[in-house]
């Protein structure tokens, strides 16, 4: 799963408190196929979901999306589809 970014100064400081979380994280460029004002993204396990959404909301960083890939191998915006629900 990963978090995509409108600004690298979000990017980072949600890097921050996930590593401060002891959250497995990787900081790699945004997929082409994702829209967003950033080129940074964090990659993270799903099992690690409802605690990363936590920290998001709490700590009110501005994301993009959290994305997942679906069976075909394209990144869906997993919380689009929560609201949606």
């Amino acid at each position: 799963m990963l978090i995509a970014f409108d600004s690298t100064q979000q990017a980072l400081r949600a890097e921050m408190l996930l590593d401060y979380a002891d959250i497995e994280i990787d900081l790699f460029p945004t997929p082409k196929e994702i829209t967003a004002g950033c080129a940074l993204s964090i990659q993270f396990p799903e099992l690690a979901l409802q605690e990363v959404q936590r920290i998001i909301t709490e700590e009110r960083v501005e994301i993009r999306g959290v994305f997942a890939r679906n069976h075909l191998g394209n990144y869906i915006n997993i919380l689009e589809k929560q609201e949606g629900d």
